[in-house]
């Protein structure tokens, strides 16, 4: 994202307490302003330079921001006191998410100043990035704060989605990469429209949160605000894509060559090129499987969100515990069975890794390849319960999906004729997809296959309270199921390992996040290894994450390659 202090006016807006004036949705990553309110922003001159990389520039900025908010106060002036609502949950996000340890405090302070003098100021309405990961956990495991100090400097602020991938250094630093050239870098799409997509790739999955993150920035890249009404204020361009969108989303296997040929044909009106429509899915794709990580992980509102925030005053008698906790009633007998199945894994891994080394020197096959296909067929065909019945999405993502009623169906449904499977030796991303990306989108290719394989080799050697473990037996069942249930084999692997290593939880768990990540629940979190650290689930996320985002993408690609002959 571009720093949010870019599109705004100035520093900080003064009005009186409560008193709207007419204007937009803020840059702060919702829409949480009333349709009255002011069009200025508090954030334009302070905000860039609070995220300039000189400590005494910086300074100059946060004592500039502070003295504007203090006149806006009226210290001297009893009762006059004015702040906007922009202003205020401005410095609520920094107060609860800056890096920086000076701006942090300094915006707690104004706040506090700000309600001594009669100002109704909100407050978070929880603490932490993740419902399902104790904030003490997210510290305890977290890097220092120098990546998230980068993100601050770079992008104007820290969410919720960057604090928790933090826990993983590496992956970060290319998934930051990959998203700052999908949206921001030059390409075949304005940068508005860019945004658009994505929320409404992120409204498939209901996912309200990054329909707000792409709402600021579709706002602060000049888009209409008419347009996040609804579908039908949108260009009929960005309308066409809708059947794409919920085919990329739910049931990508379904994609032909017909749906490009209906998109870039010459005669099609409106007609994409090649080039902007590749930007579009991979743009879609990357939102869809960001949703997955989004439910997953249980990520929270931004302080400054829609649900993340509230003027109430604090009550006393509402306990601020987390109904997300993983604690369970009989803990002794927990924490035994979390050992229990750690060790039967590891004992697992040893005994398959064990096997496959003598079959290679050997130089023997386990089984025949109609056997392998039989074991592959087993695994996409096994009914893992996932239905979760949830609240009515919120208005702000039902305006924005069309057929909301379409969802993810099994590859494989029992008692019915199955789609053909892809073979990952007829079509992959390493022979086929990168070079087809790379071909049509200059560098995202690269971007996306440096992304692949982080979070494939991605390993710290350890699992729950061992340490020096080989993990990548653990792994690669991992990528390769999420690949099963998105209909792609692989020939020269024994899909009976996934079976040995993915215990029913587990699968559970990748097959919600994967398929139905909007029915993700803290239950269906807790569940699966018991005893592994969070970093290690979050870990198990990325490549969840990763997985369906080359696997998804692999089916619009192969359709494009086939309009292309």
């Amino acid at each position: 994202m571009r720093k949010m202090a870019s599109h705004c006016e100035s520093d900080v807006t003064c009005q009186a307490n409560g008193e709207n004036t007419p204007g937009r949705v803020s840059g702060s990553g919702s829409r949480h302003r009333s349709e009255s309110e002011t069009d200025v922003g508090p954030t334009v001159k302070s905000l860039a330079r609070l995220c300039s990389r000189d400590e005494e520039e910086r300074a100059a900025a946060l004592e500039e921001l502070s003295q504007g908010v203090l006149v806006c106060l009226g210290l001297n002036q009893p009762g006059k006191a004015r702040l906007s609502k922009q202003t205020l949950l401005h410095l609520l996000r920094l107060s609860q998410s800056c890096p920086l340890q000076e701006v942090q405090e300094r915006a707690t302070e104004l706040l506090r100043t700000a309600q001594e003098q009669g100002v109704e100021v909100p407050r978070a309405l929880t603490s932490g990035p993740s419902a399902f990961i104790p904030s003490k956990e997210m510290l305890k495991e977290g890097p220092d704060q120098d990546i998230l100090i980068e993100s601050f400097l770079s992008l104007g602020r820290v969410d919720h989605i960057t604090m928790v991938m933090a826990l993983h250094h590496a992956y970060l630093s290319c998934f930051l990469r990959t998203q700052h050239a999908l949206f921001e870098l030059d390409g075949p799409l304005p940068h508005h429209w860019r945004h658009y997509i994505a929320i409404m790739a992120a409204a498939r999955h209901q996912c309200s949160y990054l329909v707000q993150q792409h709402s600021a920035g579709f706002l602060e890249a000049g888009g209409e605000e008419s347009w996040l009404s609804g579908l039908e204020h949108a260009p009929t361009k960005l309308r066409s894509l809708q059947t794409l969108n919920k085919l990329l989303a739910h049931r990508p296997w379904l994609i032909a060559q017909q749906h490009i040929q209906e998109l870039v044909c010459p005669g099609a009106e409106p007609r994409w090129s090649l080039a902007e429509l590749i930007h579009a899915v991979i743009l879609m794709a990357h939102a869809h499987s960001l949703c997955s990580f989004v439910w997953g992980c249980g990520i929270k509102p931004e302080p400054d969100h829609i649900g993340g925030y509230t003027f109430a005053p604090h009550s006393p008698s509402r306990l601020s515990h987390s109904p997300h906790s993983p604690a369970h009633e009989d803990g002794r007998q927990e924490l035994a069975d979390g050992v229990m199945e750690v060790e039967v894994l590891m004992k697992r891994m040893v005994e398959l890794q064990q096997q496959q080394l003598q079959q290679q020197e050997e130089e023997e096959e386990e089984c025949t390849q109609e056997e392998m296909v039989t074991r592959f067929e087993r695994e996409r065909s096994e009914s893992i319960p996932t239905a979760v019945v949830r609240g009515a999405p919120p208005e702000l993502v039902l305006r924005l999906v069309e057929d909301p009623g379409f969802r993810y169906e099994d590859f494989a449904p029992r008692g019915e004729q199955a789609p053909p499977t892809m073979r990952a030796q007829d079509y992959s991303w390493e022979d086929h997809g990168f070079s087809l990306v790379n071909r049509l989108l200059p560098d995202m290719g690269q971007l996306l296959d440096e992304k692949f394989q982080v979070v494939s080799d991605l390993t710290y050697h350890r699992m729950a309270m061992h340490e020096g473990v080989d993990t990548y037996t653990l792994r690669k069942a991992l990528w390769n199921y999420i690949h099963c249930l998105y209909g792609i084999r692989y020939d020269d692997y024994d899909y009976g390992s996934v079976n040995v290593l993915l215990e029913r939880s587990l699968k559970v768990f990748v097959k919600t996040v994967a398929c139905h990540p909007e029915q993700t629940t803290a239950r269906v979190y807790c569940s699966f290894w018991r005893h592994f650290r969070h970093s290690e689930k979050v870990h198990a996320n990325l490549i969840v994450m990763e997985a369906r985002l080359q696997a998804a993408l692999l089916y619009p690609l192969r359709a494009i390659t086939h309009y292309m002959r």
